[in-house]
């Protein structure tokens, strides 16, 4: 009979999701709405005569799941995944912690309890791995995007069971001290270390052996075999099948032959990863979505919101430039399966209502349904909130990303900013402990003293959560101080301060907006987890104060700094113009151009001549754009993709994240406006990463090969004391 029953489960879920797939592929909707759609056909809360075993379909979705983490394993190689994760990890820790906050204060709104209102929180936290790579996959997106996307999923489900351990000891009263929160972060760091030390000395040459066989099923087999062992693995250590199945993905793709086992297992992976979203569709109970339909319409639009927001904010801050930072935000807007582990987690420790359950499945649900069409129309959303940004702003953007850029290639000396470091986590945890034991003990020791020393107890009350205050203000003043400290050293690391006593006006003016930018990434970092974690002893009202006082500083001190960066650039494109167009004027350069252009018309020189009159324009850019960046300049020929076309049209920035600092068209330079048409002849200075300048390139004259890096050199160059006088006067300074 089991047989049978599991026979007609499979048969009955295959079946029904062909039917609805079909159905939503011609009405042009995403594959997922299918898959749901027949999880409610099939499920047991709609009357219709096609009802699936549950938990057999549990099991098969389990195996989605597994198959579908092992898949992206491939895609990281352990190498990779160190790459990317010190950025993803930064997202992720402010994009949780947010959520964290997020969550638990809907929970409020709705009168839950404090623990119901803490699970909340969780559960809205954690996005869905398993939806975000079924929607890339379907949308065909790869590159940076997926990189930044999939390794920040890969730290949050580290993150997301850190919760669960934490909030299993806080549901069962065993509290949730600083020591026990360390053990079990150790505890997970020591078995990732074993595993994959261990994994590396192993799994690698076994793949090679079985490759070398030259049998494509004998290979699917052992891979496979591999998958679900690691998976078991993680099990029985009490970590999710999940990061098992990463991890065993992970170590296979060291073998080298990462693609061809990719493509072996995808037909399979597809087949049992549908099941998993047809197991979403068979949790939803319309009946107890109606009685809460209030909570889910609410936790959907903080989902979908909060997260694109936090996640945005998280990535811009690491280097992912507009475009990138948007699109990763719109992938993230859903919750999935580590949210009914969490929501279950709290019903069988008997901490929470029968309602969380159902709810955490219809919001899941329904986010699932918008990931799609948020995923397809993130390119637009991305350009529609570049164009919407102020000019100012836009160049930000574009430099900040190159700033970055230059931070992570650097090789400076790392011991102060870990020094640094110890002190900022030691000053969050005793701001996060001394909030926690006043919100817990203020109370009775102030009824203790009105009962020893007949003190009035609410003057006594006052006084110690007065005093408690104070010396939290100190705590958060010492954080904005080491933060500054911090962001200083980054600054100065990918902006150098000149040390051979000139004056610096080329660089500080940037290099204090990155310092401005860089010290409130650093305290939301800091910050936003201290606020996740003290939110549950501290009032609403001063916790969204916190929030909102915090987010007007910010805004206000990037805004300051940034007119003062538009005012640097403005200025040194001034000089530049007048640099560039005296090297032009020693050793002018040939231009393939239309009749209108002067330079069309300058006699033919040799090919040594004109190599030098580039590498003198470039040397002229690199030396007085110190601190904007690594700028680089396109000239346009005649049939280039840009020629004939206004600045608007093309939407440079909007579409490549970099960003245009000027024109120089037959010597004299033209400010970049929108309604400016681009002649051939014209060079066009560039700046922002280096991708973004390789996808501006191609996008003004259609060929990746066409920027010119901007080498150092002084030939033709204005001397420095010349670029100081011209840059003061623009900005005003005194010279």
């Amino acid at each position: 009979m089991l047989v049978h029953d599991f026979l007609y489960s499979f048969a009955v879920v295959l079946c029904v999701a062909a039917v609805t797939t079909v159905v939503s592929q011609k009405l042009k909707q995403p594959v997922v709405l299918g898959y749901i759609l027949a999880g409610l056909v099939v499920g047991p809360h709609l009357p219709v005569p096609l009802v699936a075993d549950p938990k057999i379909v549990k099991a098969l979705s389990e195996l989605g799941v597994i198959l579908l983490m092992f898949s992206l394993g491939l895609e990281f190689r352990l190498g990779k995944l160190l790459k990317v994760g010190a950025t993803a990890g930064v997202t992720a820790v402010i994009h949780c912690s947010f959520m964290l906050w997020a969550g638990f204060q809907v929970g409020q709104l709705f009168g839950w309890t404090t623990i119901e209102s803490v699970f909340c929180g969780a559960i809205v936290a954690i996005s869905s791995t398993t939806i975000v790579a079924k929607a890339f996959d379907d949308h065909k997106i790869d590159g940076p995007l997926r990189t930044l996307v999939l390794g920040e999923l890969i730290v949050e489900d580290l993150i997301a069971i850190l919760l669960m351990a934490s909030l299993t000891a806080l549901a069962s009263s065993s509290g949730l001290g600083v020591s026990q929160m360390a053990l079990t972060t150790a505890r997970l760091g020591g078995f990732l270390l074993v595993v994959i030390v261990v994994g590396l000395l192993v799994v690698p040459r076994a793949v090679r052996a079985v490759v070398k066989l030259g049998r494509s099923e004998t290979t699917l087999v052992a891979v496979i075999g591999i998958c679900f062992a690691m998976a078991l693995l993680a099990e029985k250590f009490g970590y999710s099948v999940a990061l098992g199945a990463f991890l065993g993905g992970s170590l296979v793709a060291e073998s080298g032959h990462e693609h061809d086992i990719e493509h072996l297992l995808h037909p399979v992976r597809d087949v049992f990863a549908a099941t998993f979203f047809v197991s979403v569709g068979m949790l939803i109970d319309p009946r107890l979505v109606q009685d809460n339909l209030a909570a889910v319409i609410v936790l959907v639009i903080v989902v979908v919101v909060g997260k694109v927001c936090a996640v945005s904010f998280g990535a811009f801050v690491t280097g992912a430039g507009v475009q990138g930072s948007v699109r990763a935000g719109m992938s993230l807007g859903q919750i999935g399966e580590f949210s009914f582990i969490i929501a279950g987690l709290g019903a069988t420790l008997g901490v929470t209502g029968s309602f969380l359950y159902p709810v955490a499945v219809a919001v899941s649900a329904i986010t699932t349904l918008f990931t799609p069409p948020m995923v397809r129309s993130a390119d637009h959303v991305a350009r529609v909130v570049d164009r919407r940004l102020p000019p100012r702003l836009q160049t930000f953007a574009a430099l900040y990303g190159s700033w970055i850029e230059q931070l992570k290639s650097s090789r400076a000396e790392t011991k102060p900013l870990v020094k640094k470091a110890r002190l900022l986590v030691l000053d969050a945890a005793v701001l996060v402990g001394l909030v926690v034991v006043t919100a817990l003990f203020a109370r009775p020791l102030a009824a203790g003293l009105h009962k020893t020393f007949g003190v009035p107890e609410h003057l006594a009350l006052y006084g110690l959560v007065g005093a408690s205050a104070a010396v939290c203000l100190t705590l958060v003043a010492g954080l904005v101080t080491v933060a500054r400290r911090v962001a200083v050293n980054l600054a100065e690391r990918a902006m150098p301060v000149a040390v051979d006593g000139r004056a610096d006006l080329l660089t500080v003016t940037p290099r204090r907006l990155l310092t401005v930018t860089i010290q409130i990434a650093v305290l939301a970092l800091v910050g936003i987890p201290v606020l996740a974690f003290t939110v549950p002893f501290l009032p609403t009202t001063p916790s969204v104060a916190v929030i909102v006082i915090a987010l007007g500083a910010g805004a206000g001190a990037l805004w300051k700094s940034t007119l003062s960066l538009q005012g640097h650039v403005k200025a040194g494109t001034h000089v530049l113009i007048e640099a560039l167009a005296r090297s032009m004027k020693l050793t002018p350069a040939p231009h393939a151009s239309s009749s209108t252009s002067a330079a069309a018309q300058t006699p033919a020189i040799s090919p040594a001549a004109a190599m030098a009159a580039e590498e003198a324009r470039q040397g002229v850019l690199r030396s007085i754009l110190t601190g904007l960046g690594a700028p680089s300049s396109v000239t346009l020929k005649a049939g280039d993709d840009g020629v004939g076309k206004a600045l608007a049209d093309l939407d440079v920035h909007g579409n490549t994240d970099a960003t245009v600092l000027m024109i120089v068209r037959d010597g004299h330079g033209v400010e970049p406006e929108d309604g400016e048409v681009l002649l051939a002849g014209d060079l066009i200075a560039l700046a922002g990463t280096q991708a973004a300048v390789s996808a501006a390139s191609t996008l003004l004259t259609g060929s990746a090969t066409s920027s010119t890096p901007l080498a150092r050199s002084t030939g033709a160059a204005l001397s420095l004391s010349e670029v100081q006088a011209a840059i003061a006067e623009a900005e005003g300074a005194p010279t």
